[in-house]
């Protein structure tokens, strides 16, 4: 670690991808509440992207509860915490990942402190990846959970924004609330759909659609579904031994699952 610089659905065709030019390399991925894997898949597809040549940067946007270095197993000498103390650049603040193949920027872990700064500090934040931003292929930004102000000011650097659903009621309804805040913040902003931790590809499609119904009902919109990750034993046991699952397990049910969203992304650009 060394500082440097699913399967088709018809549905989906409803909705053109949305492009906002620029920033459209740059992915927020989000979710409407915690405990859906929503970390989980921004570092599996960050890694997923790089595996496959696309110069790639993970940035640790939850910034109340960071906790991408401690899934990754990292202890990053530098943080966020750096750079909004002023102590570093966000540039500064990049390290490597040299078994991915990936650069990440680390939050701070077990910190609440970054969550009450400022809406001014949090936008220079994301002006400042934005240029950062020009150097990769992809930008992927690990959004805290909800709704707040610092979360929907960081969607908003990206031009894409993902969001992680279970099947959960309070999944699809916080999902559904987060969609109906960032279309009323962001209007034209690319929002596409991954159904996580479901039974089966035809589960996940279900529970897409069920979220779905309620956007075109009450929003007037029709976010894609991007893919559909299976629910995968593999998955815990690759988080609790802090190893990227593509690593660990890579012919896994949801490896093949976040590979397949990698590659229609890629080629979505």
């Amino acid at each position: 670690m060394t500082p440097k610089a699913a399967p088709a659905n018809p549905v989906a065709a409803k909705t053109p991808v949305a492009n906002r030019g620029k920033n459209n390399h740059m992915l927020a991925i989000a979710s409407g509440k915690g405990g859906v894997g929503k970390t989980w898949f921004s570092i599996s597809l960050a890694h997923a992207l790089a595996k496959k040549g696309r110069k790639t940067l993970l940035f640790d946007g939850d910034l109340g509860l960071a906790n991408l270095d401690i899934q990754l197993g990292l202890m990053p000498k530098e943080d966020l915490g750096a750079v909004i103390g002023g102590r570093l650049t966000l540039n500064q603040a990049i390290i490597n990942h040299d078994a991915y193949g990936l650069d990440i920027i680390a939050g701070r872990s077990g910190s609440g402190g970054l969550i009450n700064i400022t809406a001014s500090r949090v936008k220079m934040l994301g002006d400042d990846l934005k240029i950062i931003a020009q150097g990769y292929d992809n930008v992927l930004i690990d959004l805290g959970a909800g709704v707040e102000r610092t979360v929907q000011q960081l969607a908003n650097s990206a031009g894409q924004v993902i969001v992680v659903v279970t099947d959960e009621p309070t999944s699809l309804t916080d999902a559904y609330a987060f969609i109906k805040v960032t279309n009323m913040e962001i209007p034209g902003i690319n929002i596409q759909v991954v159904a996580n931790i479901v039974n089966s590809t035809r589960e996940g499609e279900r529970t897409y659609n069920t979220l779905l119904k309620a956007c075109e009902g009450f929003l007037k919109i029709s976010p894609p579904l991007l893919g559909v990750i299976r629910r995968d034993a593999k998955v815990p046991e690759a988080i609790r031994s802090q190893t990227s699952i593509l690593t660990r397990s890579p012919n896994s049910e949801a490896s093949q699952d976040v590979e397949r969203i990698a590659k229609k992304l890629i080629s979505q650009s």
